[in-house]
């Protein structure tokens, strides 16, 4: 009687173990497809799926940039240089622009001509540190060649060493004779500054001009532009 109630318990017990262990294959399978889908669709998501760009940064805009006049001119000089061995400047002038009145000094555009008897030529270089779409680009730049003539008067060469005083003093000076009353009436008026060689007086000279040209000029200016002097009116 034992031997017949064992059979049928090991029996079941065989069975037993058999349906658990169908279950757990169907659960590894199940798990195996699991992350087979699994990694499949991160893959597609990886291919299908666009590096993000990146954002866009608009250039910074520089604000305009102004020097006094000799500070300029010692910046066209080292251009100049490269010219000719021998070149010496004629004149300075600032070029008037919106984004300066000068009333400080100061001009987002010099031009500084220079001659070489080298050469036999005359050469205008220009600083620019102006945002208008019209002005040089920033920074010095040349203009062109044309024929020096030494016996001109309008082109007479000068020795960098007399240019002692700047635009900046040179304002100051002229305000005193007679410059301050016409900005009392007119606070946006222009100043150009233009310094030449007086082959009269053999003297060095910053022409202060109240106004937005030479020919219209409302008051004009001479100091000294090395010694910072009021040399006259002349306007």
């Amino acid at each position: 009687m034992k031997m017949r109630n064992r059979a049928p318990r090991e029996t079941a017990a065989v069975a037993k173990g058999s349906t658990r262990t169908k279950i757990a294959s169907r659960i590894r399978a199940g798990s195996t497809v699991a992350v087979a889908v699994f990694c499949a669709l991160t893959f597609l998501a990886a291919c299908n799926s666009t590096p993000p760009k990146p954002a866009e940064t608009k250039p910074e805009v520089k604000a305009p940039e102004l020097l006094t006049g000799r500070a300029a001119f010692y910046k066209t000089y080292i251009a100049a240089r490269g010219y000719a061995a021998d070149v010496k400047p004629f004149r300075i002038e600032s070029v008037p622009t919106s984004e300066a009145n000068g009333q400080d000094g100061k001009a987002t555009i010099w031009r500084v001509s220079y001659a070489s008897a080298a050469q036999h030529g005359a050469k205008p270089y220009i600083w620019s540190g102006s945002n208008l779409p019209d002005a040089p680009p920033r920074g010095v730049s040349p203009g062109n060649e044309d024929v020096y003539n030494p016996s001109n008067a309008s082109t007479q060469v000068f020795d960098p060493a007399f240019l002692k005083i700047d635009t900046d003093q040179a304002f100051t000076e002229a305000q005193k004779h007679g410059g301050d009353k016409l900005l009392e009436k007119d606070a946006n008026l222009p100043i150009l500054y233009i310094c030449d060689w007086n082959h009269n007086t053999n003297e060095l000279i910053w022409h202060v001009i109240y106004g937005g040209s030479r020919e219209a000029a409302k008051l004009t200016v001479a100091i000294n532009a090395s010694s910072g002097e009021f040399v006259r009116v002349e306007k």
